[in-house]
């Protein structure tokens, strides 16, 4: 049995995989960990297996296994790597070149079902994140932000893209207990998790965000159950308008019986306007008797 050590990070099983796969080393001889400090427990990796792998024994990977590979990674269950070497070994030596077409199977079951948890979470940090201003850089005059957030999985790494296209114009930092992404205007780069300590508790930003929260909730709309499985209450602790939920929810039956008695307004007439006609030719707008709409009362 070969022990196989790793950063619990894709980059470095793909390595691994790379080196055990020209090799030609079977799943079932590899017992992987992915944390170094247990390394001890294990009988360590033979010195030969590290040597880089030699070009002619490069094989070919679907692009598919490797866009599943990077998200199942993420996951937290200690089995992935195991079983993502054991696909990857069907896939190349094991000549099943279109396992990712059986939808029966169950290593390729397991690893969608990963991959969909996985997505979930990313989904989650998206909508959830709440940045904090702490300063300014006396530099470059760029406002400084840092969000702490706890996701199920380690996809710090594969939301991150998102924040960097998104707020490309502040310097910031997400906090999370696996990981950390950093941007700073130019560069985007990770370090080590930190707990929950690190990060900043409130900021005027919070108070915009009640008030944005206390705006748009409708109580005509309000689906608690739906509301809580779209926004988890885990979540709640570290969103600024969660505190606001349940005296909207206990003040929404009065809110809405006063939508209700409160008269109708008068709709006003479209103004004459040629803009505006234009546009009404332009979207096909007509008449109920066919002629074209004029936009005049």
């Amino acid at each position: 049995m070969r022990s196989i050590v790793i950063e619990p990070e894709y980059e470095a099983w793909r390595a691994a995989a790379r080196r055990l796969l020209a090799e030609g080393v079977a799943p079932e001889e590899v017992l992987w960990v992915d944390d170094a400090r247990e390394g001890s427990l294990f009988v360590q990796e033979e010195a030969a297996a590290m040597k880089a792998v030699q070009a002619g024994g490069a094989v070919k990977v679907p692009p598919a296994f490797l866009d599943m590979a990077r998200s199942a990674a993420a996951h937290t269950d200690a089995r992935r790597w195991g079983l993502l070497y054991r696909v990857l070994w069907r896939l190349t030596l094991g000549a099943e070149r279109h396992l990712l077409a059986m939808a029966t199977d169950r290593d390729v079951r397991q690893l969608q079902d990963w991959c969909k948890a996985v997505g979930r979470d990313i989904h989650k940090m998206h909508a959830f994140v709440r940045f904090r201003l702490v300063g300014t850089d006396d530099a470059t005059g760029r406002e400084q932000f840092v969000a702490w957030f706890e996701p199920e999985h380690r996809i710090v790494r594969l939301a991150a893209p998102f924040f960097e296209k998104r707020f490309a114009g502040m310097d910031w930092s997400i906090l999370t207990p696996y990981e950390c992404a950093h941007w700073d205007g130019t560069r985007l780069h990770f370090t080590a998790g930190v707990p929950r300590s690190s990060a900043p508790d409130e900021d005027a930003l919070d108070d915009l965000w009640r008030t944005y929260y206390r705006s748009i909730f409708n109580p005509a709309r309000v689906k608690i159950s739906a509301m809580q499985s779209e926004m988890p209450k885990k979540y709640w602790k570290n969103l600024p308008e969660a505190s606001l939920i349940a005296g909207l929810i206990a003040e929404s039956t009065q809110r809405v019986q006063g939508m209700l008695e409160t008269e109708e307004r008068v709709v006003k007439p479209a103004p004459n306007n040629a803009y505006l006609k234009a546009l009404h030719a332009m979207n096909g707008t007509e008449a109920a008797d066919g002629t074209q709409e004029s936009g005049t009362p």
